[in-house]
């Protein structure tokens, strides 16, 4: 608050000079002076003495305004309404915020809110613990928490109190010089006004921060309910769903992805994930997961916004499909910890859907091996290896012995003997379409599962 502090100079007061900073509109500030003519101050300067021999002066809002003379106060006290409404025109001026009639809950608070702090100001002067410092901290408190829930920064407040606290400076400072009111008196009078446009400041930092941090921990709860909601099986209702979704302020999107993560065990520490702020996350339960309903730019780059863990991208589906998605995630993560699946941090469910389906049970994928590959129960592991590796290209390619050769690396001949071989244990079997389409699922299910 720059234009605000109160490091106008002192000297420069005491010596009859106006504050650089400071523009007022009212008889510019001058040494107080007595002549014959004029009547004499009601307020004559105290004699000086220097410096070093001064009393220390109080600090704090409450204690310069107790310092001051209480009759100060007294003669003040009509031009407090003339002061509340030049300080509503003003604020109304500087912050278009404020510009709406004052009427409603609005206009109360904020005509009320400068009137009682006109008052309060009033009320400590030269009457030390007359204002409870509960009354200070609990008013302005209150406006930022009312800001924040009005949806508007703290911009608003901040430039109102500026605002206010000049006008404030020009009005005591017009009345001090036609009161004759001392030098010593009005700069600390200007050191109260611009300690207290400080201090209520910051309660009205605290205020706000303290209303932001609470809904945000309610905003917190209500999305992680509402994610359960949208991952729960049996389904739950859509209108429970809508409504959850109405108190978290999370859009019902149409599609929804679910991610599957697990904390990857190469890593010693979790850093905190950067996720827009619009998915909806569970990092703390047993199986952790996220959703997200726009994928293409929440999900961008998630390696580096998720440190620490391994990801894994379900399919997108209906709002509905929420639990399908997640549990193909969570298959497919089962996949990658077991090493069917190559291990990294990013995973697709999509890239391996065709290995998804094959393995989706295994009890059966592992009936069918036994009875699609039951010829190769007697050979030795050796033998399996090399007579179910050449069967499975001849059954992808139907190609000639050369060009199978070719892509196993070894002999032509040697093709045309485990051909031979083949023949010998499958016979018709390998002339039949479906027993063709059964051996060549075997062996896949063979080859991704190592057995």
């Amino acid at each position: 608050m720059t234009d605000v502090d109160t490091g106008f100079a002192a000297p420069a007061m005491r010596a009859g000079r106006p504050n650089p900073g400071e523009r007022t509109s009212g008889p510019a500030y001058r040494q107080q002076s007595v002549s014959a003519d004029r009547p004499r101050p009601a307020y004559p300067p105290a004699p000086r003495t220097p410096a070093d021999r001064r009393p220390g002066r109080a600090s704090g809002a409450i204690g310069l305004w107790a310092s001051l003379p209480r009759e100060l106060a007294v003669r003040f006290k009509p031009r407090v309404d003339p002061l509340a409404r030049a300080i509503l025109q003003e604020v109304q001026r500087a912050v278009p915020e404020y510009r709406q009639p004052l009427e409603g809950a609005f206009g109360h608070i904020i005509t009320q809110g400068v009137r009682q702090s006109i008052i309060q100001c009033l009320d400590s002067v030269g009457t030390p613990g007359a204002v409870p410092l509960e009354t200070w901290t609990t008013v302005f408190r209150n406006l930022g928490k009312i800001e924040f829930n009005e949806g508007r920064s703290l911009d608003c407040l901040q430039t109102a109190y500026r605002v206010g606290g000049r006008v404030a400076w020009r009005h005591i400072s017009e009345f001090g010089q036609a009161a004759g009111v001392s030098a010593d008196t009005l700069c600390t009078s200007a050191e109260a006004i611009f300690a207290y446009v400080d201090e209520i400041s910051a309660l009205s930092i605290e205020g706000y921060t303290a209303a932001q941090t609470r809904a945000a921990g309610t905003r917190a709860r209500r999305r992680r309910r509402l994610l359960e909601l949208l991952l729960a099986d049996p389904p739950s209702a859509p209108q429970t769903i809508t409504a959850q979704a109405a108190t978290a302020q999370w859009t019902l999107p149409a599609e929804v992805t679910v991610v599957a993560l697990e904390p990857r065990a190469d890593q010693h520490s979790l850093a905190a994930p950067d996720l827009h702020s619009d998915v909806l996350v569970d990092l703390e339960g047993g199986e952790p997961c996220l959703v997200t309903g726009d994928p293409g730019r929440h999900l961008k780059n998630l390696a580096e916004r998720l440190p620490g863990w391994r990801a894994v991208i379900g399919p997108a589906v209906r709002l509905t499909d929420a639990p399908r998605s997640l549990l193909w995630a969570r298959r497919t993560l089962k996949l990658v910890q077991r090493g069917v699946l190559p291990d990294a941090p990013v995973t697709r469910c999509t890239d391996h859907l065709s290995t998804l389906w094959l393995l989706a049970d295994e009890f059966l994928v592992r009936e069918l091996c036994a009875r699609s590959l039951e010829p190769f129960n007697d050979l030795t592991p050796k033998q399996r290896a090399r007579l179910g590796e050449t069967l499975l290209i001849w059954l992808q390619s139907r190609g000639s012995a050369p060009e199978i050769a070719k892509k196993l690396k070894v002999h032509p001949q040697t093709v045309r003997y485990r051909m031979h071989q083949l023949v010998d244990l499958f016979g018709d079997r390998l002339h039949n379409a479906d027993d063709r389409l059964d051996m060549e699922i075997a062996l896949r299910a063979e080859a991704l599962l190592g057995s």
